[in-house]
C-alpha cells in the first residue's frame, strides 16, 4: 500500500481495494474467535502492517480504503484501525461492515426445518454432517461499502465480504449506480475478480511466466481497474513494475476460482458467455463481452466446525525401486501402527516425485515419503500412536532409510472441517457502523432471480471437427503449447485451458470433452461430476471438477491443498499435438 499510495502524484489511484480473505484463514481465525473468546485476535494482522506505513499517504491524497481484513473480528479490527489514525494524528473516519457473522440464524432456520442447507459442492444435507458448527460466515455485497463511502468514511473494514465487493463499492459509490445498473455491476465484479488476487493478473501462478523474466520476476506489479461511469473497465498496473497485464495473464486470472458461465455476487450476477480481452496498449487491457443478470435471493456461506487433529512424518527415498522400497516401509509402519489405526479417520501413504533415468545428482534422485493420518481427538494421535510407528523402523527398513528429522509436523496439530451452503439474503443483517455510532442497514435486493443448482455445461463442444484434420501430430505434453490454470472453491476443483490462436481453440475445444479430461485426470480422477463450458472469445475450455479436493483447503490430506497444481499436472501430461501448431513454439 505504502508503494503504490507514496507514489501517488506519478500514479495516481482514487481507492484500495484488499482482499485478505480465504477458506483457509476464514476456518483457522474462526478457531481462533472460538477457542480465544475474545482474547485472541481473529482479524488479518498484515492489513496492519501494510496499513500503518501507507497511513499519512492515504490522508494526504484522500485515498479511499475498502478491505475485508476483518476475518472474525471485524469491530476489534475497527478499534485497532482508528486508534491508530488518531495515534497518528490523522483525520481520517473509519467506519465497519456487520452481518457476515450467521451462524444462529442458520442453526434457527435449520431447527424450524425451512432449508436443507445442501453442501454446494457434494450435495450432502447439513443436518447429515457429522461434525457440530462452532461459525458461519456469509458473502456480503458491496452495497455497505458504498454506504459508508456516501457517508464520509475514508476506511472501511469489513469480514466476509466477498472477494470482488470491495471493488464493486467503490465504484457504486464512485459513480452512484443503481441496484438496477446491471451491467455496470456486473462489469465491476468482473473487475473485481481479476484484481482481488493481487499479482495473479500481472503474471503470478501464470503458466507463461517463462515470458516475463526479462521484465522482473522479483518485482511482479499490482493490478489497478478502471472504472468508467457506464461500467467500461480497463486493467492496467502500478507504473514501474515487472511482470505485465496482458490478455493472457487476465484469462489467467479470469479461470481461476469461476464455476461456469454464472457467476454469482449478492449484488448481481456476471453472465460471462462472451466475455473477452482487448489488448488496447502495454499493460493496458480492457474487459468485453460482460453482462449482467439479477442477483442470487441466497448467498454463499461457509460453515466452520471443528474436524479434529492431524500429523505427518516424512522419508527420503533414493535411487532405484522406489514402489518396493515404499511398500516396504508402509508395511512396517502399519504393523506398528496397527493396535491405533482403528481411531484414525483417514491413514495415508503418499510418493511424491519420481527418479528421472541416469540422474547426475541426488537431489533428483530422491522423493518424498509422506505418512498423515487424521483424528477427531489429539490423543489418537499422540507420539505412541503415531510418531514413533513411523520413525521407528528405521534400523529395519528399506536401503538408505532416512526419515526426515524435523518432527514438529508429526505432533497433532488441530484442523477445521468447511462446509459451503446458501443462505437467503433476507435473513443476512447487513449493517453499516459509522464513526458517530450511527447504524446503517442494507436490504437485501429489491429483484433477484433463482438459478437452476447446476450450471450450464456441455460434455463435448457443438462445433465437432475430426481432429485428424488437424494434420501430422507429435507426442507431446499438453502444456508445450496450452496455458491452464486451476484453483479451489471448498472441495471443488476448477482448472481452464487456453490456448494463443484461433486454429488452435478449434483443436483444443474438440479434444478437451469431459471423458476426455477424466482420461487426462488419469489416478487423479475421483470419480466425481465433471462440468465443462466454453469461452470462445478468451479461446478457452473450463472444467468444474466436483468434491474432487478432499474437504477443502482447512483439513485435507492432499500436498495440493489449494488446487492450485492441478493445471500444471495436467499441462504436463502428454497428448497428440498438431506438428504446424509446436513448429510455432513452445510456451
Amino acid at each position: 500500500m505504502t508503494l503504490l499510495a507514496s507514489n501517488y502524484e506519478n500514479d495516481p489511484i482514487d481507492v484500495f481495494a484488499g482482499d485478505w480473505m480465504s477458506e483457509g484463514n476464514m476456518t483457522v481465525r474462526a478457531g481462533s474467535k472460538i477457542d480465544g473468546a475474545g482474547q485472541v485476535d481473529a482479524y488479518e494482522p498484515t492489513f496492519l502492517e501494510a496499513l500503518e506505513p501507507a497511513l499519512p499517504y492515504i490522508a494526504k491524497y484522500r485515498i479511499k480504503v475498502a478491505v475485508n481484513a476483518g476475518a472474525s473480528d471485524t469491530k476489534k479490527l475497527h478499534e485497532v484501525v482508528t486508534k491508530m489514525v488518531k495515534t497518528k494524528g490523522l483525520t481520517l473516519s473509519v467506519a465497519w461492515i456487520s452481518g457476515d457473522e450467521v451462524l444462529p440464524q442458520l442453526l434457527e432456520a435449520q431447527k424450524r426445518g425451512e432449508l436443507p442447507f445442501e453442501n454446494i459442492c457434494t450435495g450432502e444435507k447439513l443436518e447429515d454432517w457429522q461434525f457440530e458448527p462452532i461459525y458461519a460466515q456469509a458473502y456480503l455485497g458491496g452495497l455497505g461499502i458504498a454506504k459508508a463511502f456516501e457517508n464520509g468514511a475514508d476506511i472501511v473494514v469489513c469480514g466476509r465480504v466477498s472477494d470482488a465487493s470491495p471493488v464493486i463499492g467503490a465504484a457504486y459509490w464512485w459513480h452512484t449506480w443503481q441496484r438496477s445498473d446491471l451491467d455496470k455491476l456486473a462489469n465491476a465484479f468482473v473487475a473485481g475478480h481479476l484484481s482481488e488476487c493481487s499479482s495473479y493478473s500481472t503474471g503470478g501462478n501464470y503458466s507463461g511466466f517463462k515470458d516475463l523474466e526479462t521484465l522482473g520476476w522479483q518485482n511482479i506489479g499490482y493490478p489497478i481497474v478502471e472504472i468508467s461511469h457506464s461500467g467500461e473497465v480497463i486493467v492496467t498496473k502500478n507504473k514501474g513494475s515487472g511482470g505485465e497485464v496482458s490478455v493472457n495473464t487476465l484469462t489467467s486470472q479470469f479461470l481461476y476460482e469461476i464455476q461456469g458461465p454464472w457467476y454469482f455476487n449478492s449484488d448481481v450476477t456476471a453472465i460471462l458467455d462472451n466475455i473477452w480481452f482487448e489488448h488496447l496498449s502495454t499493460n493496458r487491457v480492457a474487459l468485453r463481452g460482460v453482462k449482467g443478470d439479477l442477483p442470487p435471493p441466497t448467498t454463499k456461506v461457509g460453515i466452520t466446525a471443528k474436524g479434529g487433529y492431524q500429523a505427518e512424518m516424512h522419508w527420503f527415498i533414493t535411487g532405484l525401486d522406489i514402489p518396493a522400497k515404499a511398500r516396504m516401509v508402509e508395511t512396517q509402519i502399519c504393523t506398528l501402527m496397527g493396535p491405533h489405526t482403528s481411531n484414525f479417520s483417514h491413514l495415508s501413504f503418499q510418493t511424491i516425485g519420481s527418479v528421472p533415468l541416469n540422474p547426475t545428482n541426488q537431489n533428483s534422485a530422491t522423493v518424498d515419503f509422506r505418512v498423515i493420518a487424521q483424528a477427531r481427538k489429539s490423543a489418537d494421535l499422540a507420539p505412541a500412536k503415531f510418531v514413533r510407528p513411523c520413525i521407528d523402523p528405521i534400523m529395519c527398513a528399506y536401503p538408505g532409510a532416512t526419515p526426515h528429522l524435523d518432527l514438529r509436523q508429526a505432533f497433532p496439530k488441530e484442523i477445521f472441517e468447511y462446509y459451503v451452503t446458501l443462505l437467503p439474503q433476507s435473513s443476512v443483517s447487513h449493517q453499516v457502523h459509522l464513526p458517530s455510532g450511527k447504524i446503517l442497514d442494507i436490504p437485501p435486493p429489491f429483484e433477484a432471480k433463482v438459478y437452476p443448482k447446476q450450471q450450464p455445461t456441455q460434455d463435448t463442444t457443438a462445433h465437432a471437427v475430426d481432429l485428424k484434420s488437424f494434420g501430422k501430430t507429435v507426442e507431446s505434453p499438453i502444456g508445450t503449447i496450452v496455458h491452464a490454470r486451476s484453483g479451489d472453491k471448498g472441495s471443488d476443483c476448477n482448472v481452464g485451458f487456453w490456448v494463443r490462436h484461433q486454429d488452435e481453440y478449434a483443436w483444443l475445444r474438440n479434444l478437451l470433452s469431459a471423458p476426455f479430461i477424466k482420461k487426462l485426470l488419469a489416478e487423479e480422477y475421483k470419480g466425481g461430476r465433471v462440468e465443462r463450458c466454453e469461452f470462445p472469445g478468451l479461446r478457452a475450455v473450463h472444467f468444474l471438477l466436483k468434491d474432487h479436493l478432499d474437504r477443502g483447503v482447512s483439513c485435507t490430506s492432499s500436498i495440493d491443498f489449494l488446487g492450485k497444481n492441478c493445471a500444471e499436472y495436467l499441462r504436463c501430461r502428454v497428448v497428440d499435438v498438431p506438428q504446424r501448431f509446436l513448429a510455432r513454439g513452445k510456451i
